[in-house]
């Protein structure tokens, strides 16, 4: 499709120009019967596209801003805990950490989110460097960035478990039993493509695009390769932002309390992740399950696997990502 520009002068998030211009859009139904909107090249839900084109236009990026970004259940909120620790470190004890008095999700919010209000007070976002997060795919991103320098980490993840996660998602989120329907017709709207924020290869390979060509301000993280060497992908992070390990903090166990404070167990288990809910109202606890690697081959069978096999084949033919 031919991009259309996004008008200059729009002022509010009910303008009617804005809404002109997502209607114009070309359309698509979803696994659940909400409407998506594609967008330079991707699938999104029309509030999260206000939200896109009021950052794009509106947002102010300061040169020592860190943006996580990625898929959905992709390894977000892990990726988001572990970047605040590491940047807070030398700020907080262990009794009075951020981590424990909030989610990673409120800790490091979503632009798009922030963003669904036109002119939203940002005032409460002042420490340096500041935090956000972006489930929007690279170009889409870079565009609102106006060429600033700051970085960006992303981290992708296998399909198949990611699908499976997004699946177990929802249905804590709509309070429903787990339904084979639900996984079927998710699991279609995956290879389709059209799915929130997909097509998933789309959304991978334009960060891995944006890391090739600019590596010092883009970084490709693989979430297995942190579950499986987090020591040494933490410090590879570390190294990126700028806030390197000193030797007296590695010989004194730094990056394994981040680890262990970071991880999955320790998190779900905090009093806050327990009872706490997102500014949306989603409880903090289901942003905590397995976290493990390779769980969807106890969910999709295997003519699931072999067909999603073939198209992750086709669509990242010429690109040195394994999965």
């Amino acid at each position: 499709m031919d991009e259309k520009e996004i008008p200059k002068n729009l002022q509010r998030e009910d303008d009617e120009e804005t809404m002109n211009l997502i209607s114009s859009l070309p359309s698509c139904v979803d696994f659940e019967g909400t409407k998506l909107c594609q967008y330079q090249g991707c699938w999104y839900d029309s509030k999260t596209m206000q939200g896109i084109l009021n950052f794009q236009r509106e947002f102010e990026p300061q040169d020592t801003d860190i943006v996580i970004a990625s898929f959905p259940k992709s390894g977000t909120t892990w990726l988001k805990a572990l970047t605040v620790a590491l940047v807070e470190r030398s700020k907080h004890s262990s009794d009075d950490h951020p981590l424990l008095l909030d989610n990673p999700h409120g800790l490091v919010p979503f632009l798009e989110l922030i963003f669904e209000t036109s002119k939203p007070d940002m005032t409460n976002i002042s420490s340096s460097p500041r935090l956000f997060s972006t489930h929007v795919a690279f170009q889409t991103l870079r565009e609102a960035l106006k060429n600033s320098p700051c970085k960006i980490v992303y981290v992708w993840r296998n399909v198949k478990d990611v699908l499976v996660s997004f699946w177990y998602f929802k249905c804590a989120i709509l309070k429903i039993e787990e339904e084979g329907s639900m996984l079927e017709s998710l699991f279609e709207s995956f290879c389709e493509g059209v799915t929130n924020h997909g097509p998933f290869w789309e959304h991978v390979l334009s960060y891995w695009k944006g890391s090739l060509e600019d590596p010092k301000n883009v970084l490709f993280l693989k979430y297995e390769e942190l579950k499986t060497d987090p020591n040494v992908q933490l410090k590879k992070l570390a190294e990126f932002l700028g806030c390197l390990f000193t030797v007296e903090e590695e010989e004194s166990g730094s990056v394994e309390e981040i680890l262990d404070l970071c991880s999955l167990s320790n998190l779900k288990n905090l009093e806050i992740n327990k009872t706490g809910k997102t500014a949306r109202r989603s409880d903090h606890k289901t942003f905590f399950r397995k976290g493990e690697v390779g769980d969807s081959k106890n969910y999709l069978t295997p003519e699931m696997e072999k067909r999603i096999d073939m198209i992750i084949q086709e669509k990242f033919q010429g690109s040195d990502i394994e999965f």
